[in-house]
């Protein structure tokens, strides 16, 4: 049967054309393949750039430069133009009135003996002026805290922006783990299936025993228990970095760089109480607060005001009505031409009294709330030293760790060739075998994630020092 396919494969050109193809086809994936390789400053800038988080806070900067705009806006002086039409009678009636709620009706006219059912026209155009032109700093100090917002949303989202990079880092690395603890675990697989076809055959001769053939039986099918689970694993961390990216989950081709070298430095740890995005955010919360207190004590002082007012009437009803009653005119033209006009000018101050006990209790809560921002910067300053002196251990330890690495390979790979040779010569028993074989595995996988563990020890570090470039720098 091998015979006829080969000859029919040697002779038909239809399957050469077939064979010629496919692999065409083949160089040309694997070329489209290593053209995507996705880089971690790609798969950082485009975490930044489609996640949700990211996006809201630059929303919220942008809501709070435009309450900025709107406080100086507020500074501004009132212009009102108003004008209106009606259409009523005009009898008067002495008496004490207030206008509650608002809806007094403005009639003009002498008090007159009885009702009458009188109507005309009438108009009113007004322009009014209105200018609280000082009051103690109110306007500033409103300004200021619009301001203060700002920086304190700018900064909220710098430390959001700074958080992402580094979980996106951090699930790149992972993945990329991920992806080597799962090549090992196939080798170790390749290795063992190996291994028990050697046994089975021993075992069919009758060289060994066959309960060895079970054994070796059991090892490959906890290798391909391994390998699967490797493979969940994987799955689960290809995922966590689609999230972060803001993309769909897919199979990730990443740079191998974090598993073939080593970081060019490991560079001191900066300042954390002036450098880290999170410490600015905590401090620019104490700010805002601080200011809104200032700027709430403004509120029991005086607000002085510059007011103008001019206005046009006119009205259906001529100047001898008071002693004609038929002086009046229904014609609509009449009613709403102008003919009296006043103006006015003045200033007032306005200062309500009992604003002044309420307003310092306001100005005290608003300073307590201070102090609890205070200790909750001081809390978040604690956790980064702590943080900072953890990522200073973790990098000396992934690099003793590192170190012993290449002698532990050695000796797992030596152990295991010395035990497969002695066991096919009948020197030694197939446990001591599996037992080597585990050995080699574990060593397989400290080997792939050693270079890993230093550079997720050295984002530690970034982290804790609240610049990503410190673990970025490292890449060139």
């Amino acid at each position: 049967m091998f015979r006829t396919v080969r000859q029919f494969t040697n002779n038909s050109p239809a399957v050469k054309k077939a064979v010629l193809l496919s692999c065409f086809f083949t160089v040309l994936f694997f070329q489209d393949t290593q053209a995507q390789v996705l880089t971690l400053k790609e798969a950082l800038e485009k975490a930044l750039e489609n996640y949700p988080s990211i996006k809201a806070k630059e929303a919220y900067t942008s809501a709070s430069k435009a309450t900025v705009r709107q406080a100086k806006n507020d500074y501004l002086p009132n212009l009102v133009f108003s004008a209106q039409q009606d259409y009523g009678t005009v009898n008067g009636q002495n008496g004490p009135l207030y206008g509650f709620g608002g809806y007094g009706v403005a009639s003009s006219g002498l008090p007159l003996p009885g009702q009458n059912w009188n109507a005309a026209f009438g108009a009113l155009y007004l322009a009014n002026v209105n200018w609280e032109f000082f009051a103690f700093g109110k306007a500033k100090e409103k300004i200021r805290s619009a301001e203060s917002t700002v920086i304190r949303d700018e900064s909220d989202r710098e430390q959001e922006q700074f958080q992402h990079q580094v979980k996106t880092a951090a699930a790149y690395l992972n993945l990329l783990a991920a992806q080597r603890l799962t090549l090992s675990q196939k080798n170790n697989l390749a290795r063992a299936d190996t291994f028990r076809l050697s046994v089975t055959a021993r075992a069919k001769t009758g060289l060994i025993a066959g309960v060895d053939s079970s054994l070796a039986n059991a090892e490959v099918a906890n290798a391909r228990i391994a390998w699967i689970r490797a493979k969940d694993a994987e799955q689960e961390r290809s995922n966590e970095l689609a999230r972060l990216m803001g993309t769909t989950p897919q199979d990730f081709l990443l740079d191998t760089v974090f598993i073939t070298s080593f970081p060019v430095s490991l560079a001191d740890t900066a300042d954390t109480k002036t450098g880290h995005p999170l410490l600015a955010y905590y401090k620019n919360r104490i700010g805002v607060s601080d200011q809104q207190a200032k700027y709430f004590n403004t509120f029991k002082y005086p607000a002085f005001s510059l007011f103008g007012v001019f206005q046009t009437r006119g009205s259906g009803f001529y100047s001898n009505y008071a002693t004609d009653q038929t002086a009046f005119d229904h014609k609509y033209l009449e009613g709403i031409k102008p003919t009296r006009s006043n103006y006015l000018l003045g200033v007032g101050v306005i200062w309500n009294f009992t604003s002044v006990p309420r307003v310092n209790q306001q100005v005290i809560s608003q300073r307590f709330i201070s102090g609890a921002l205070q200790h909750e910067y001081e809390i978040a300053e604690q956790q980064i030293k702590a943080q900072q002196a953890l990522a200073e251990t973790r990098i000396k330890n992934a690099i003793d760790a590192f170190i012993e690495v290449p002698a532990q390979m050695k000796a797992a790979s030596d152990a295991f060739l010395q035990r497969s040779v002695l066991y096919r010569n009948g020197l030694t028993t197939i446990v001591d075998v599996t037992q080597a074989l585990y050995v080699l595995n574990r060593a397989e996988v400290d080997r792939d994630i050693a270079y890993n563990n230093v550079w997720q020890s050295l984002l530690l570090k970034a982290a804790a020092t609240g610049n990503i470039n410190l673990f970025l720098a490292a890449l060139r």
